[in-house]
């Protein structure tokens, strides 16, 4: 099974795809992240982020998308833009795949590293161990998307669809 984690946002999208084999085990495909530049106009760069995301799909084809849930901090204005990009990110996913799958940070945490409160550190390490990395990947928004990636392969073991169809 190949999935496609992003961590949304809408200057840098995190993406990350990893491999689940049939034993359950977990490689790592590729990761990076599409940016956009500040300069641009805001709709400008949801359309820059819609097409890198039917990039991503079109290159790996994945059989799942996992995505990060929004954890809103005080400023709202960014939390609007952020809820944007994401709502960018999910409609052309759900297009493409249909198998969309939705974890809060609290999840994320719990499902790598067995605590719902660790810190971002913490799971950044469990991910660079999960996938034999020999560091953690770069950016911060790629470990995060291939953290949503693993939660989806640690959490979703059976073959029941529990997607938002």
């Amino acid at each position: 099974m190949i999935i496609l984690g992003f961590d949304p946002g809408y200057a840098i999208v995190g993406w990350g795809v990893i491999e689940k084999d049939s034993r359950g085990k977990c490689k790592i495909i590729d990761y990076g992240a599409i940016t956009t530049p500040k300069e641009m106009k805001f709709p400008y760069r949801l359309e820059v982020i819609a097409d890198g995301v039917n990039a991503l799909i079109d290159k790996f084809k994945p059989d799942a998308i996992s995505v990060e849930e929004l954890f809103f901090n005080t400023n709202i204005t960014t939390g609007i833009m952020v809820a944007e990009a994401r709502g960018v990110i999910i409609q052309n996913a759900i297009k493409k795949v249909k198998a969309l799958y939705e974890y809060t940070p609290l999840q994320i945490k719990q499902a790598l590293t067995g605590n719902g409160r660790a810190v971002k550190h913490q799971v950044q390490y469990m991910t660079m161990m999960m996938l034999g990395l020999k560091s953690i990947p770069k950016p911060d928004d790629a470990a995060d998307a291939l953290a949503a990636a693993l939660t989806h392969a640690q959490t979703n073991t059976r073959l029941v669809d529990t997607s938002m169809r």
